[in-house]
């Protein structure tokens, strides 16, 4: 049986319930990334290490909603503070306490945070950064680095995963927006960097820094190959944008996990500003930006009553949003923050060593065309290139064999992205590392070049992807 004959035969209630979905929800989910060929595995719920389908099949998560919950699915902990929140009001007109007392808790944990607002998600907080960057310098450009992922603001989806063709050469590389509809205006105002290069990020921005605002990095591209910055990356970056009167944005909503203060204490770089999410939220939707406090003085307001406009006493930056900083996302957060402490995270990030440092080891004994990159508790597993330094060695990675091997992992009974990214939550063990990479190296292995299933698994994806009545798949 093909890995796709195996798929469909474990998941014909999910396959049934993506033909409903469909006539309701473009591809038959609301997150993009959750449409793949044939059709999407629906989750029916989740506790603890284990996710179950509508089929009743059961997972070990090792994606954690995409590294948002590093204490696993319903923790006990956040499920209470959540509860007990609810009983006296999930969201007010006004601020109350949480804010201060989450706001504490991690400007207390975070080298770069001297000042602190919430907002409803990573990509505002981006959204927010950004223009905090523009208001302050008066400088309209910001630079990004090739592969970065920030969220889906205009100005950062530009060269996330530009195409060979039109990428330009390794040391320069072109802006390219990610999809139709992101602006010319945005793509010119967008520079891009080539990630861990030190010496060509330098002169890409000392051609463009009277205009640059701002250069935004992850300290470990996520989305873009969990590649983490070479020694000296970050600190020439810092070096050079204070030589240049440039703003430091580090994004840190995926990273902020590696260590009580985040990557930017790993690497002994503090940021100008930092936006975070994922962590801070316990698992409900929450965002963060924050830094300099000269920097963030721009949000206060001023002398009048008029909140909206700086004109009339308004601050110099307004910033709003319904649900910013509402109680369920607060409590959880503060419940999420408490169990992660120093120990919590070595431990973490011990386990995410263990398994990329034994996976590598049986693919390169094995001769396998494979290979995991990352730092402590995140991991990335690219089908075809054997080592992946930069942005650009992902180019080599086999699209057809990540899907397979992707799906291959469902089939054993674990969650990770379809682009090979996956996590380690507290509720992982020692023996759901060792399962993980046994089953990993089985599904690699799996994928030895076998002509006749290749053919019919590329026939299978391509006459499930469109949605079928529902009766015809009963």
């Amino acid at each position: 049986m093909t890995i796709l004959d195996t798929y469909r035969h474990r998941t014909p209630l999910s396959r049934r319930h993506f033909a409903a979905a469909t006539r309701s929800i473009p591809g038959g989910v609301t997150r993009s990334l959750n449409a793949w060929p044939p059709y999407p595995t629906y989750i029916d719920a989740g506790e603890g290490k284990y996710l179950r389908d509508l089929d009743g099949n059961r997972y070990r998560d090792f994606l954690g909603n995409y590294t948002a919950l590093p204490l696993g699915n319903t923790n006990e902990a956040v499920r209470t503070a959540v509860t007990n929140q609810l009983r006296t009001g999930s969201v007010y007109s006004f601020s109350g306490n949480l804010e201060t007392h989450l706001a504490t808790a991690i400007v207390g944990r975070v080298p770069g945070m001297e000042k602190i607002r919430f907002t409803g998600s990573g990509t505002e907080a981006v959204m927010f950064a950004l223009r905090l960057a523009r208001a302050a310098t008066g400088r309209p450009k910001i630079a990004k680095a090739e592969g970065g992922y920030h969220g889906t603001v205009d100005d950062v989806m530009v060269s996330n995963r530009p195409p060979a063709d039109l990428a330009g050469p390794g040391d320069r590389p072109h802006s390219v927006p990610e999809m139709r509809g992101i602006p010319d205006s945005r793509v010119r105002d967008t520079v891009i960097v080539p990630f861990n290069d030190a010496e060509a990020t330098e002169a890409v921005l000392r051609l463009h820094h009277t205009e640059l605002a701002a250069v935004i990095v992850e300290p470990m591209l996520g989305v873009g190959g969990m590649i983490p910055a070479t020694d000296g990356y970050l600190q020439r970056l810092r070096t050079v944008c204070d030589d240049l009167d440039i703003l430091l944005i580090f994004d840190e909503v995926i990273t902020l996990r590696l260590a009580v203060g985040g990557a930017q204490s790993l690497y002994g770089v503090t940021p100008d500003l930092t936006t975070m999410g994922k962590v801070i939220g316990g698992g409900l939707p929450i965002g963060a930006y924050g830094g300099r406090a000269d920097l963030m003085a721009l949000l206060e307001p001023g002398r009048g009553t008029d909140v909206y406009d700086a004109r009339s006493g308004g601050p110099v930056l307004y910033q709003g949003g319904t649900f910013t900083g509402n109680a369920l996302s607060l409590a959880a957060g503060l419940a999420a923050l408490t169990q992660l402490d120093a120990a919590a995270l070595t431990t973490l990030n011990d386990h995410g060593d263990r398994l990329r440092d034994t996976l590598n080891s049986r693919l390169r004994a094995a001769r396998h065309p494979a290979c995991v990159t990352g730092r402590g508790s995140l991991f990335n597993v690219h089908i075809g290139p054997t080592a992946v330094d930069t942005f650009r060695d992902t180019r080599s990675v086999d699209a057809s064999g990540q899907h397979r091997f992707f799906l291959g992992m469902l089939n054993r009974g674990f969650v990770l992205a379809a682009r090979g990214m996956g996590c380690i939550s507290t509720e992982h063990e020692t023996h759901d590392v060792d399962d993980f990479v046994d089953a990993a190296f089985d599904a690699i292995t799996d994928l030895a070049p076998r002509r006749a299933d290749i053919i019919s698994d590329s026939h299978a994806a391509s006459t499930d992807s469109s949605p079928q009545p529902l009766e015809a798949t009963r």
